[in-house]
């Protein structure tokens, strides 16, 4: 299960260690100061942190994520709603009186 915290996962920096899900955030942060030369080689996915992928990889990556199509429905859900309501709600801004006398 995809959501379960207690599954293994393994280390993009070190092959042979395997981190709870849910300590995988704490882990990557520690052990890319361990392994500096493999974290220059690894680039972060836009759509997910918790994806490290090799530099060369990062694009056919992005196409192919799946965190992808959450955020860009997420996103459509949001600009949709945010333009329906500007729509419905028109504008209230008012100038404020101005007690200037230029004459």
């Amino acid at each position: 299960d995809v959501l379960d915290p207690e599954r293994l996962i393994q280390c993009p920096y070190n092959k042979h260690h395997r981190i709870r899900a849910a300590r995988f955030p704490y882990h990557v942060v520690k052990c890319k100061k361990s392994y500096p030369e493999v974290a220059k080689e690894l680039a972060t996915c836009p759509f997910n942190a918790r994806h490290l992928v090799p530099r060369a990889d990062l694009t056919d990556h992005i196409m192919k994520c799946s965190d992808k199509g959450i955020l860009e429905e997420d996103i459509g859900k949001r600009t949709t709603s945010t333009s329906r309501e500007q729509l419905n709600a028109g504008s209230t801004w008012e100038a404020p009186p101005c007690e200037e006398d230029w004459e």
